[in-house]
This record gives structure tokens, sequence and C-alpha cells, in this order.
């Protein structure tokens, strides 16, 4: 039963077999023809979404909703919505004035979409919560805290540490709430999913943020439950101190050398989880490539802690098969192991051609992303990037490269991006996965006029 395996890795105990959670998010919708608005709108379409990712892709565990603007939305943020990929925020309520926290809203089981998820929670712990085990996702604190002030919340790391605290305190409180809302519809598993922990240094981690993710997953186990942390971005300098708020799992996607961080994680008797490439394997791959991938993860990796799953939410389009394929090479690896036999992936034929940038006449700021649309750490990276229009107006060229834009990735891989999100100026790697303060970034732009 998939449920008890999820369980028993939860536990740390020997595996026979290796847990596959896919992260199927506004991708479900695809299985069934509704758009990501739909599904993350409309209870009915997501239960048959759900039931659909149950039916194709034989999970052990699975999400219900993976969406990181649920809170936000409650207390305040605008959000805007797309077809294909959650919402994002649009505006942030704090960002003009830091607001008194000492009266603030905490949601209720009567607030915005929070009656639809919970519902549908009830349905699917009905129709599979034996067979399955349910996880319930959460916006962690950092990046709610950043939800709610924008970028300027990164300006009071550096400036206001009292206020950064009284705020991060309150996001903590959210997310106890929200764990309280989903263990009462039957979750079993309750993933704190902060993507920005990627953007903050692992020193920044144990001073500000360290307490305030270890009362969450504290929480979560006086409630009997299980817990997991996700993560995006290249976290590898963060896992040790993520491992010390003693989650019983952590989540982390492509950027993170699984092999290397899995010595960390078993450390501390942490289940590790991950980290299928989102987009040049199960969006631009074949089927061939997703197995190939399991397959070599698996011969590198000791089995045991160990959870396969998708870098983090797959994007809406990813090709049925290749879900298939890679769930195929999980359950069977031997099987998947004698179909790719001999076989080597090939890169896609795409011919770039990068600026002169020796020869520009204005500083030019390149932000490689795997979406600002979808990814919350690229988000705020970006919009840190966007400042220098607001300081040096015309005298400064922006433009963002999106991994998941065949043409981005292959000037990603020919500029040697190694992590995402990352800043360069002029073909120069200044930042990667850590977002600048806004001092030093113009500084460091003003050395290219």
């Amino acid at each position: 039963m998939g449920k008890q395996v999820i369980f028993d890795v939860m536990q740390h105990k020997a595996m026979k077999e290796i847990p596959w959670v896919p992260f199927s998010g506004v991708h479900a919708g695809l299985l069934k023809g509704y758009t990501a608005k739909e599904v993350l709108k409309d209870g009915d379409k997501l239960f048959e979404s759900l039931m659909e990712v149950k039916k194709l892709y034989n999970p052990d565990g699975m999400p219900i909703v993976f969406d990181l603007q649920i809170e936000a939305e409650i207390l305040g943020c605008e959000l805007m919505w797309a077809e294909d990929n959650p919402p994002s925020v649009k505006t942030h309520p704090f960002e003009e004035t830091k607001k008194s926290l000492k009266d603030a809203h905490l949601p209720t089981e009567k607030d915005g979409r929070i009656p639809m998820i919970l519902d549908v929670m009830r349905r699917v712990k009905t129709a599979i919560g034996n067979d399955v085990a349910l996880y319930g996702l959460i916006c962690g604190p950092l990046t709610l805290a950043s939800h709610l002030r924008g970028t300027e919340f990164f300006m009071d790391i550096f400036e206001d540490e009292e206020y950064v605290q009284e705020l991060l305190g309150y996001c903590t409180k959210v997310c106890k709430k929200m764990t309280d809302l989903y263990l009462e519809a039957g979750m079993d598993v309750i993933a704190i999913v902060d993507p920005l922990v990627s953007q903050v240094s692992a020193k920044h981690f144990e001073s500000i943020l360290s307490g305030h993710f270890t009362e969450c997953f504290d929480h979560i186990r006086s409630k009997g439950a299980f817990s997991s942390f996700f993560v995006c971005g290249n976290a590898t300098s963060q896992i040790e101190v993520m491992a010390k708020t003693k989650p019983d799992n952590i989540s982390i996607d492509e950027n993170v050398d699984l092999a290397e961080v899995k010595k960390i994680t078993d450390k501390y008797n942490i289940a590790i989880g991950g980290n299928i490439p989102l987009t040049t394997t199960m969006l631009f791959g074949n089927q061939k490539d997703n197995m190939k991938f399991v397959v070599d993860l698996l011969d590198k990796v000791d089995n045991h802690n160990l959870v396969i799953s998708p870098g983090c939410d797959m994007p809406y389009s990813v090709p049925v098969e290749n879900v298939i394929a890679a769930c195929q090479a999980v359950k069977n690896v031997e099987m998947a192991r004698t179909m790719i036999e001999g076989y080597e992936a090939k890169d896609d034929d795409i011919e770039v051609v990068l600026p002169d940038y020796k020869n520009l006449s204005k500083p030019l700021i390149e932000v490689f992303t795997l979406d600002a649309a979808t990814c919350a750490a690229c988000t705020y990276m970006l919009a840190a990037a966007m400042q220098a229009e607001e300081e040096f107006g015309n005298k400064v060229d922006i433009v963002e490269y999106k991994y998941t834009v065949r043409e981005d990735v292959a000037r990603t891989k020919k500029m040697g991006v190694q992590k995402l999100p990352s800043i360069y100026i002029n073909g120069e790697p200044k930042w990667s996965s850590i977002i600048p303060s806004r001092q030093e970034y113009f500084d460091e732009i003003r050395k290219y006029f």
C-alpha cells in the first residue's frame, strides 16, 4: 500500500520500495482538460483531476493543491491568474507601510478558497485515503512574509530585524492555523513550502528563520502528523540548517545535487525527496529521458530515506507519458534499466547568439529563472532586478530568460549558468540564488556605466 510506504520512509524504516510522489499541481487539470484557474477555483474539477492523478500515476503520496498564494490572497494580496500556471501575487498589502500585526487576521475555514480546498481534501480522503498518503501544502513563513511585504522584506532583513521577526512570527501563526485546518480535513503529511529559503544565506537562516520553521515542525509533530520542508533553487548551503529544524522530510529541486546533500540529511536521519528536472527532462524530454534520470539517480544514492518526485510542482503541459515513464522507473527499476540500455539523451540543436558584451552601449542585466510567473524564488529575484529601472530608467536594459522556453534553455546552457535563479550583468555572473540588497545591487551596476 502506497500510504504505508510514505509512512515508513517518514519513520526512517528499512525500505523494500522507493516512495513515488508526483507533485501534480495544476498539471492535474491537464488530465481532464481543465485550466489551472479552473482546478484552483472549482472543487468538482479539482476532485476529478486528482482522481485521474491516482489512476494514471499510481502515487504513494500526492498533494491536494499546489498553490502558494492561498494564504496570501486571504491576507489581502491581489492575485494575477493564468490558464496554465498557479496565480502569482500582484500586490503586497504591507509594501508601503509596516502595518501593526497585533490583531492581524488568521485564516479560518470560511476564508477565501479554504472551504473549497477542505471539501476536496475530505472527498479525496474518503475516496483514496486508505491507499495514498495525502499532502497538505502550506506557504512557508518566509515566502508568505515576502508576499505581504514584497521585495522590501529583503531590505528589512538588513535594516529592521525587529519588524522582520514580528512579521515572520505572524506568518508562523498562519502556518500553524493552516496546519490545523488541513489535519482536521484528513491530511497525512503537512508540507511547509518555502522556495525563498534558497535566497537567504545559511547564516541569516539560522539567526532569523530557524526558530520559526522549528516552531512549525514541532507543531505538526505535536498533532501526530508527518512533516516535509520543500525548498526551491540552489539550497545546497542551506540544507544543514534546514535539517536542524527537524522536519521528517526535505524536498529539493534540480538545482541541488541530491547525492551530495543526502549525506547531510542522512546525518540528521531525515528523508530526502526529489528531484527529476521539471523542464529539460519532464517537459521537453521523452519517456526514456525520464526513465534514465530516475534509474541513474537510484544508482547514485543509497535508497534508504529516499523519496522520488519531480523537483517541484510539475509544469502544466508536461506530457502524460513522461510522468508515467518516471513512475514505471521508480516502481520497476530493472525493467526501466533494460528499456534504456544504450540510450543517450540528445540536446536540442538550437542556435543562440550571445550579445557582444564588451561593446554594449549600456549595462545589460540578464535574469535567468525557471519562470518568474511560477517560481516564487524567481519572482522575487526578478522583482529585485527590476528595481534598476526605477533607479536608472532607460540607462540599463533588463531581460528575463525562462527555463520553460526551449530557446532560453539553450541560452542558459551556452552561458554556463549553473544555478537558477541568477543575475548576470554584461555577461558576468553576479548573484546566484541569493537576492542582493538594493544598495549592493545598484553599486554593482554603477561599475558598468
